[in-house]
């Protein structure tokens, strides 16, 4: 079982920029709490600026969620009351400003849907975003409030932190990422209407410290039904990439999905044709196991790319389930590739002039 010495042993690597120390040396560590695997402890910044601040959050999860024996790690934002000189209360700097556009340095918006469950949609959207990390800045939000599932594809423990009454994402593997998975037990199962979900949205976009990223991608519920609709009016998406099997039924439901996003005039950027086949390990064999071509056959349907054709890969799913993504596991096997060429292909169709500008929605 994990104890105090180790977390802190943990907390020791962490170095706070502006100081010649770590945190633990500084004394920057509060209130620790080590009981059956869970883990809580208070920063105790008060003078660093902000970004030191989110950073050191980050690190101090990142650092203690890595340790055998820890479950949940929580990681609140303190600090010391300030001096009580006139001095030191007329140098504070005011509080920034909060901008009324939800995300206001986020370059590009992708969102990752489906038609129907089971088609891959959350290892599609994980493994984008992180090959997307080759581009720049990346962060992802599980939207699929039904199904979270990318805490535990990025191997993720921890639970998100509050500053100034606004959520600090989870780092993970190099990306910022928010899920209501990280603040609902793994059994317990959400019984949400629209509103709801609308409500979550908007606050995973207003409240969540998102800062300067040059992808923000969005794994979405699978259907067409009233989540959906919510999601996409509140969400500012650059583009939409449909992820299908090449079975008959998924392509049936696919184009249901496809029409909604037309008609809420969100653009295309493409379809990835998942599980297109299957390679035997042994001798090599090719099966199309769900159908031929169905994926390029609904890109010609509607006049969009066929951005990728992926395999289905066991390793990938083993990957997933352990929370290390292939991308990440083992970048320069064939699907990680693949993976690759699916973040170069979105890129262009980003910056394509084709792609009309989205109408705001209020």
């Amino acid at each position: 079982m994990v104890d105090q010495k180790a977390v802190l042993d943990a907390l020791r690597t962490i170095r706070v920029p502006e100081a010649q120390g770590d945190i633990v040396s500084l004394g920057l560590v509060r209130d620790l709490s080590v009981e059956d695997g869970q883990v809580t402890f208070t920063l105790a910044v008060s003078n660093q600026p902000v970004a030191t601040k989110v950073a050191l959050h980050s690190q101090a999860s990142r650092a203690v969620s890595q340790l055998d024996g820890v479950s949940k790690v929580q990681v609140k934002l303190g600090g010391a009351a300030p001096p009580a000189s006139a001095h030191a209360h007329a140098s504070a700097p005011a509080p920034p400003a909060r901008s009324p556009e939800f995300i206001p340095e986020v370059r590009h918006t992708i969102a990752v849907s489906s038609g129907k469950g089971g088609v891959g949609k959350s290892t599609v959207a994980v493994n984008l975003a992180v090959a997307l990390r080759a581009h720049g800045s990346v962060g992802i939000v599980d939207s699929d409030v039904y199904g979270p599932d990318v805490p535990l594809m990025l191997g993720t423990k921890s639970r998100p932190g509050m500053f100034e009454n606004r959520i600090i994402p989870v780092e993970a593997h190099g990306m910022k990422m928010m899920s209501i998975g990280l603040l609902v037990g793994e059994r317990e199962a959400l019984v949400w209407r629209g509103p709801m979900i609308h409500s979550f949205i908007q606050q995973m976009l207003k409240d969540v410290m998102w800062g300067a990223l040059d992808f923000l991608v969005f794994d979405m519920p699978p259907g067409t039904g009233d989540a959906q609709l919510s999601l996409s009016q509140v969400i500012p998406l650059s583009g939409v990439v449909m992820v299908t099997t090449p079975q008959d039924v998924a392509l049936l439901d696919v184009r249901k999905a496809i029409g909604m996003f037309q008609r809420l005039n969100v653009p295309m950027l493409g379809v990835v044709e998942n599980m297109s086949e299957f390679a035997c390990p042994h001798c090599g064999q090719r099966t199309a196991i769900f159908g031929d071509a169905g994926g390029k056959k609904l890109a010609e349907e509607y006049g969009i790319p066929l951005l990728a054709r992926l395999p289905l890969d066991p390793e990938t799913r083993v990957a997933g389930d352990e929370g290390a993504p292939i991308t990440i596991r083992r970048p320069e096997s064939a699907q990680a590739r693949a993976f690759g060429e699916l973040a170069a292909a979105v890129i262009e169709r980003l910056e394509s002039a084709a792609l009309p500008p989205l109408p705001k929605i209020s």
